[in-house]
């Protein structure tokens, strides 16, 4: 579909691309990956025609339509949300609009003439099947977090967060063979992202993909490009395969790097002595020649990495924060019922779709919010530290990263804010910038720093991974991990709530749910009940939200206590059918009729027996927790 031979192109003194070349199918689902600077922004740019290159060709398959998506595009509207994304099907939505604008004109004045263009236009539309084609627009937007009320609010009255939603939407809308996406998924929160990676999971279509979510590229990517060096590798594999196999290569080649050192080495040393002799000049001159075409090794320069490693805090209560029957609003009820606890050393990740409350009820335990209704309880000796996901807003613009810093945590000695800063990559005079020249990425490597020299054992992280790469979000998502104190977070990164939470608290409307593991096992609960209740459907798109809600008819400590226990058979039903799994996978691996195969029968009917006694006093729970419903 896409042919790019030889490529080469330049930036001044900067090669970008040094001769690349590569084929692209229809059917390929690339992840395209490199370190900043590298070119993947540039490369899609390229391929969509915006930028010219300096040598080589690019070739299409003739017929073939390829739609590009860039990391940021404005959208200045004043027509609603579904209107606006429709426009992306130019032809069929001028038509739409004007068959209406005949329609209102006849209503007062019909003519003759546009009866028949009304008829007409409204056969065209038939034709070409315009009302299935705004229902999918309908269905897109809906999966992309656009309720009904939404759908119908002027444009220029959304963030640019969700116009960058539009944009996708509309892009999808065009049916093309082929799609060039540049961080799509950076205006997405979770629930979003899982419609969008299911849609591109089940498409008919292949597309080149930039996203800085490691968990979307494993899950939506089974080939991977690497820009580095002005040169393009293919990868046959997603991004955790092409981590292990980048690994042993570059193993490899430093190895033959430093083997290709010594020879030339051992050459010049040569050529030198021969120089000296004028009987073996000539011979000295030919050797040159020889080391002049040796083909140099080259390897990727090693960046600095950052490397923390948080001091032991000060121990807390066992409950950290106690949740109970809060409910918030604005003009409207956002969520009520909500109650949890978090115990001492919990990782916790708080999810819910945009618009459900999320931040707010991450506001009011922060302190942030004043609450209306309910309480919010800090355990014994709980030490808060929190994480605010707009750093332009919280940073003084007026200090330099020293001064912030030290001004955040004043118990902290010069030489310990230099080691968190040098660590986050802030050496020597960087310290002294003002904090208004950050990038964003900047700011936030800023804001961890103050986080981690507060001293804090509770720490409240709002979208701590914005802005940032892979390869610093891994090197943070280690030091969390390792860190003893307790923490609950925002994030709409995937492989960071997948990797760093413990425990998952779902909000909506109606309260929260609990779920212990971390992101995947969330997920598999989910579809492990669904497929108890008989719903045929996929969890990462549409789930019934189980949720038990009080009612007059038992206690609040009753309903509480039914539900915590409906949680934990919920849990111990998928632990004990993720063991049945890895038995009977076992058993593939011994001898029929052997003591081991025999040994592992007999497990297996055990695990058999457990999960339907599980099971069947999950479904006594969930009846009483129905009917309290009802």
């Amino acid at each position: 579909m896409i042919f790019v031979k030889q490529v080469g192109l330049q930036f001044g003194s900067q090669i970008v691309f040094d001769d690349i070349s590569c084929t692209i199918t229809k059917q390929d689902r690339i992840g395209l990956v490199g370190r900043n600077g590298t070119g993947k922004s540039t490369f899609l740019k390229v391929l969509d025609g915006l930028i010219g290159i300096d040598r080589g060709s690019i070739e299409f398959q003739r017929g073939a339509k390829i739609a590009y998506m860039p990391q940021e595009m404005v959208i200045a509207s004043s027509k609603n949300v579904l209107d606006e994304t429709l426009s992306a099907l130019e032809n069929l939505y001028n038509m739409e609009q004007e068959k209406n604008r005949l329609f209102e004109k006849i209503q007062h004045d019909p003519t003759e003439h546009d009866m028949i263009a009304y008829a007409e236009l409204e056969h065209e539309l038939l034709e070409q099947n315009f009302e299935f084609k705004k229902v999918q627009a309908q269905k897109m937007l809906a999966g992309l977090g656009f309720d009904d009320e939404k759908q119908k609010m002027s444009v220029d009255q959304l963030s640019v967060g969700w116009r960058m939603r539009i944009v996708l939407a509309k892009l999808l809308l065009q049916d093309a063979d082929f799609y060039l996406f540049d961080e799509p998924t950076n205006h997405l929160d979770i629930s979003a992202k899982n419609w969008f990676l299911n849609f591109l999971k089940n498409g008919n279509f292949g597309y080149l993909l930039v996203c800085h979510d490691r968990y979307f590229l494993d899950k939506a990517c089974d080939k991977t490009f690497e820009l580095c060096m002005g040169n393009l590798t293919v990868y046959y594999g997603n991004y955790s395969y092409y981590v292990e196999q980048k690994r042993i290569r570059t193993e490899f080649l430093e190895q033959a790097y430093e083997q290709q050192q010594r020879e030339i080495k051992q050459k010049e040393d040569t050529i030198n002595r021969f120089r000296a002799s004028a009987t073996k000049s000539a011979m000295a001159q030919s050797m040159i020649k020889a080391l002049d075409k040796i083909e140099r090794i080259k390897i990727e320069p090693k960046v600095k990495t950052i490397s923390l490693k948080l001091a032991p805090p000060v121990r807390s209560g066992q409950y950290v924060a106690t949740v109970r029957d809060v409910s918030f609003g604005y003009t409207k009820q956002l969520f009520k019922n909500v109650s949890f606890e978090i115990a001492r050393g919990e990782k916790v990740a708080l999810i819910a779709p945009n618009g459900t409350g999320k931040t707010t009820l991450f506001n009011l335990i922060a302190g942030k919010l004043k609450l209306s209704h309910g309480s919010i309880e800090l355990g014994h000796q709980v030490i808060e530290a929190l994480f605010d996901q707009d750093q332009e807003k919280v940073l003084d613009p007026k200090k330099t990263i020293f001064e912030e810093v030290v001004a955040s945590c004043p118990h902290a000695t010069e030489s310990q804010i230099r080691a968190v800063l040098g660590a986050f990559l802030f050496s020597g005079d960087d310290v002294h910038k003002l904090t208004k020249v950050l990038s964003g990425g900047e700011r936030n490597r800023v804001a961890m720093s103050k986080i981690i020299l507060s001293k804090a054992n509770f720490f409240l992280l709002d979208e701590p991974t914005n802005h940032l790469d892979i390869e610093s979000k891994e090197v943070i998502l280690q030091a969390l991990k390792n860190f003893e104190g307790t923490i609950l977070f925002v994030s709409h990164d995937q492989d960071f709530v997948n990797k760093l939470a413990t425990k998952i608290i779902e909000l909506d409307s109606d309260g929260v749910t609990s779920y212990f593991g971390n992101y995947d096992a969330y997920l598999e609960t989910k579809n492990t009940v669904a497929k108890m209740r008989g719903q045929d459907q996929n969890v990462e798109t549409s789930v019934q939200k189980v949720t038990a809600k009080p009612n007059l008819a038992i206690s609040k400590k009753e309903q509480y206590e039914l539900s915590k226990k409906f949680r934990n058979l919920e849990n111990k039903i998928t632990q004990l059918e993720q063991k049945k799994v890895e038995i009977l996978n076992n058993m593939g691996l011994v001898v029929y009729g052997s003591e081991q195969y025999l040994s592992l029968g007999q497990e297996l009917e055990k695990l058999k027996k457990n999960v339907e006694t599980a099971t069947k006093e999950w479904e006594e729970v969930a009846a009483k927790l129905d009917r309290d419903i009802s």
